[in-house]
């Protein structure tokens, strides 16, 4: 009888580890996949900054985080794929600013609404453009004063390399020229490499360019940075000053972020968020970061909401004033 007690137990002890596997088991198979859709090809810079998230972030609810490249329609086809994905925080947009905040206002019809269609999670990097000058400018001419004053003086030469056509750094050069009261024609390239090989060469006067992009050419004696657009100094530059201490009122900071489908539960978006801002807190993220120009960018998904909001609203004005429509 006692035999028969002890293998009754054992029996009852091994159903329930058993039991007990099978429901972590359960638990763990329900745990989803989390994608980052990034709107470039695999190796560019917002991939790269993409992959570095991924690799640290800690989602609650996912077995793992994967970064998914669908380029297409100058990043446009990411936001579309994002928009008519399930609202349940496992497929997120990983972009830079100028597809939610500019493409609104270039495009004469969009398929998305950004904050329609859109949540904003939380912003993971952030960074700054430069406004450089090469060859075909004086070397005396060290400041904005001093090459608006150029410009005026060599109106045919007033030109400025930009990255594309319809991207930030077009803009900002409208900026600039309206807050400097000159005209300045946009010579558009097919990103900052050949911007940069051009404004080197002596074939434009000026270029706009993330810093990162201009910061080995103006060490190496290339090309000089006159400025550059943040709100105080980049601290990858400290000697150069911003547009706005020279007296033009240009302030840009780029940011890339991560954006969920419309109608993904605000727990949802809050655990999220909460997790890519921890990556962003994270030393070692911006000791990688520092590498590509880039600072941490960390903000709720309602300061975040708020950012975008403004942005929108601001580049509206400057798309308007330009007179720019984008080729689709």
């Amino acid at each position: 009888m006692q035999n028969r007690r002890r293998l009754l137990t054992h029996m009852l002890a091994a159903a329930g580890a058993a039991s007990f596997g099978r429901t972590a088991a359960r638990a763990e198979d329900a745990k989803r996949l989390v994608r980052f859709i990034v709107g470039f090809p695999a190796g560019g810079g917002t991939d790269v900054l993409a992959r570095l998230v991924a690799e640290r972030v800690r989602v609650p609810f996912a077995s793992s985080v994967i970064v998914e490249n669908r380029p297409g329609a100058a990043a446009r086809a990411s936001v579309d794929y994002v928009k008519n994905a399930e609202p349940d925080g496992s497929t997120l947009l990983f972009t830079p600013d100028f597809p939610i905040t500019l493409y609104p206002h270039s495009f004469r019809s969009l398929s998305y609404d950004p904050l329609r269609d859109l949540v904003p999670v939380a912003p993971a990097a952030k960074s700054m453009l430069s406004y450089s000058v090469g060859p075909a400018v004086p070397a005396n001419v060290t400041t904005l004063a001093a090459f608006v004053k150029w410009c005026r003086d060599n109106p045919k030469s007033a030109n400025y390399a930009t990255t594309a056509a319809g991207g930030t750094p077009h803009f900002v050069g409208v900026m600039f020229a309206n807050a400097a009261g000159i005209p300045m024609t946009p010579v558009h390239y097919r990103g900052g490499a050949p911007a940069l090989q051009d404004l080197i060469g002596g074939h434009v006067p000026a270029s706009i360019n993330p810093i990162s992009e201009s910061m080995a050419q103006a060490q190496s004696g290339g090309l000089r940075i006159l400025a550059v657009t943040g709100e105080k100094r980049s601290r990858f530059l400290p000697d150069v000053p911003t547009m706005k201490e020279q007296g033009f009122d240009v302030v840009v900071e780029p940011w890339l972020g991560f954006f969920a489908p419309a109608r993904t539960p605000a727990e949802t978006v809050r655990t999220l968020g909460a997790a890519i801002s921890d990556v962003a807190r994270s030393a070692d993220y911006a000791e990688s970061l520092a590498k590509f120009g880039n600072e941490p960018a960390v903000q709720t998904s309602e300061a975040f909401t708020a950012t975008v909001r403004s942005d929108l609203e601001r580049w509206g004005s400057v798309v308007k004033a330009s007179g720019f429509v984008a080729v689709e």
